[in-house]
């Protein structure tokens, strides 16, 4: 099992070749992906070939309309190692270029799909398109399927709540600050990642200190406070332990601005319950649990040093 990121019109590694491939943005990687993935792993049992996820980055829509591409739900990296994760056995990131973008669907069909990855057999949604200005949907990559002999398996949307799966639902659902929805449809809670930066210290001297988290490359939920467990390396000795070597801190997170003092810019500020310590200059990763509250002007400090008091109680509460 690897993850190989390369120039679209490089032939990839021999294990590449010659087995189902299923091919898509994946963003967020959310459970009607991982239903993909386990009918690609299916046929490609039934053809005795690797299980191939071919994906891209950048999105084509930060080539072909920069100015309406949405912030994605998950960093290239994060997808291809979920991807991975729930099943493929081969994972190839192919770079997007203005030349791979003007293939038609069927010189993508031609020269990507059966000329380099030698596909044997093909598994999609419902809604996939491919080629130049998305020209190929479902319908005729069946006709290319039929005319050369392939397999196609088109896997339909997943239902939750009676509505499908999927990244622009789950991008809905955070920005309206729905993370517990959110992470139904993504089979996790959504994690968000950035640097701590250096912020106004005015936590501290609340006795809430918070790490201000800058760079982020994914969506920020929409504005409020938020219970969730924030992941630091084991030398930082967490009370919590995942996966990996990693471990969590119970944590509230306020997202917006800080109406009390009249601050207007939006932030991501973090407290880690019960940690002392410098993260500044660190990487912090925050899963999203539950949505506590709207953020909103106080009246005086000791009304809002209340409000955080319950704040901490109810976000140690739900994320022990």
């Amino acid at each position: 099992m690897a993850i190989h990121t390369l120039p679209w019109h490089e032939a990839p590694p021999a294990g590449c070749r010659g087995g189902a491939v299923s091919v898509g943005n994946f963003d967020g990687v959310h459970r009607g992906h991982v239903a993909l993935v386990e009918e690609l792993r299916r046929q490609a049992a039934a053809i005795h070939g690797p299980a191939v996820v071919l994906t891209f980055d950048p999105h084509p829509l930060q080539l072909l309309r920069p100015d309406s591409y949405p912030p994605p739900l998950t960093p290239p990296a994060e997808r291809a190692r979920l991807l991975q994760a729930h099943g493929a056995n081969e994972v190839v990131v192919l770079r997007t270029t203005p030349d791979l973008l003007d293939l038609t669907a069927e010189e993508f069909f031609e020269r990507v799909v059966r000329g380099q990855f030698d596909a044997r057999a093909l598994v999609e949604g419902v809604n996939f398109g491919f080629g130049r200005g998305r020209g190929g949907n479902v319908d005729t990559l069946a006709e290319l399927c039929r005319r050369d002999g392939l397999g196609l398996v088109v896997v339909p949307p997943l239902q939750l709540d009676g509505e499908p799966v999927s990244s622009s639902r789950i991008r809905s659902a955070l920005q309206r600050g729905a993370v517990a929805e959110a992470a139904a449809c993504l089979g996790r809670p959504y994690r968000l990642t950035g640097t701590v930066g250096v912020g106004q210290r005015r936590g501290a001297t609340l006795g809430f200190p918070t790490a201000n988290l800058e760079r982020t490359e994914t969506l920020i939920p929409g504005d409020g406070v938020y219970a969730g467990r924030t992941w630091l390396p084991s030398p930082l000795a967490p009370p919590g332990r995942g996966v990996g070597g990693e471990g969590f801190w119970p944590a509230a997170a306020n997202i917006g601005p800080n109406p009390t003092f009249g601050e207007n810019a939006r932030k991501v500020e973090v407290h880690l319950i019960g940690f002392q310590g410098d993260l500044y200059g660190s990487e912090l990763s925050v899963d999203f649990i539950e949505r506590l509250r709207d953020t909103r002007r106080f009246g005086d400090v000791n009304e809002l040093i209340a409000q955080l008091r319950t704040d901490m109680d109810q976000a140690r509460e739900i994320t022990r």
